[in-house]
């Protein structure tokens, strides 16, 4: 939770409620379901093994993203608590619809255009959904119990949740790792990029390239007019800026290279696995201690959130206790 990575309070929110009540493409099936293979059924629901499928790879992506390591021998463990997290949801759905809760028509279209909005083609946006196993009319039953689920836990825990300011004041006093942003370099590159299958001869034209390109610099060329037309990193559009980053973010030899590196430097030529690099620091930024009143309203979203994440599933649990569940997996 460390202020100066991407993964921040706010983002640790985020995290604990939207699969929980935004899950909307890993849900129960529909009760007829053919010979499709049957994971679970909730009061009568089936939850298939394409669903759970479904969400198993988007859990084990966000492991991956995260940083952390996953093993063969979790699997299975991992497995069954997806499976578990797919039966409270369908539980919370079934309970919100007899409770009354029900999505708007306008809301699953403003959904589904603003997913739509993230292809090029509805060409490509068919074949995502053909991807995860599911079509319009598909997408369009999750999105609907995606929103009933969230406008049901809004109203019946979120809303009702409060967080005084000494229970703030006290986290942030017992955690200040977390709340200290570390020492960053803003650094701007040239890559000239090397292939991992590249041979000796190609090697040494990358090699040749970089110090030509280390030369002209040297001699007074603009760096950023240089990687806009040299450099092989996407990066390139912006002059090769890679803004702020903190130790760990970088692969090491460009990292210990741009935090040796005073303000207005750049470095010799660094070779990492992507190929070689001219980098050039443009600011730099000391350790930062975030102050209690610039986070107090984060600290209090995460602290609602976990309290929340507790009472929300303490009242699945009761609510399985009346349910019929069976288990196939």
């Amino acid at each position: 939770m460390a202020y100066g990575r991407k993964k921040r309070i706010q983002a640790v929110f985020l995290a604990a409620f939207l699969p929980l009540i935004l899950g909307t493409l890993c849900w129960g099936e529909e009760k007829t379901l053919g010979g499709e293979e049957q994971v679970a059924r909730v009061n009568g629901t089936v939850i298939t093994r394409k669903a759970l499928d479904r969400e198993m790879a988007r859990v084990q992506r966000s492991i991956v993203t995260s940083g952390r390591k996953l093993s063969a021998a979790d699997l299975p463990r991992l497995q069954q608590r997806v499976l578990e997290s797919l039966i409270d949801r369908e539980i919370l759905y079934q309970e919100g619809r007899k409770k009354g809760f029900r999505a708007e028509e306008a809301e699953v279209n403003d959904q589904i255009a603003s997913l739509k909005k993230k292809y090029s083609t509805e060409t490509e946006y068919q074949a995502a959904l053909k991807r995860v196993g599911l079509n319009e009319g598909s997408l369009r039953k999750e999105i609907e119990k995606g929103l009933v689920v969230k406008a049901f836990l809004i109203k019946e825990f979120k809303k009702k949740i409060t967080i005084s300011d000494e229970e703030t004041k006290a986290f942030y006093d017992a955690n200040p790792r977390s709340f200290t942003r570390p020492e960053q370099v803003r650094a701007s590159h040239i890559l000239v990029k090397v292939g991992q299958g590249a041979t000796e001869a190609q090697r040494a034209e990358a090699q040749k390239k970089i110090e030509e390109i280390r030369q002209r610099i040297k001699k007074g060329e603009d760096f950023a007019s240089l990687a806009r037309e040299y450099s092989d990193c996407p990066s390139k559009v912006k002059g090769g800026d890679l803004s702020y980053f903190a130790r760990g973010q970088m692969v090491k030899p460009f990292e210990d290279a741009a935090f040796s590196l005073k303000v207005g430097q750049v470095s010799g030529v660094v070779e990492t696995r992507f190929g070689y690099h001219l980098i050039k620091v443009t600011d730099r930024r000391p350790e930062l201690k975030l102050p209690y009143e610039k986070v107090k309203e984060k600290v209090r979203n995460y602290l609602a959130s976990r309290k929340m994440t507790k009472e929300v599933q303490a009242y699945v649990n009761g609510l399985k206790k009346h349910a019929k569940v069976e288990r196939n997996l």
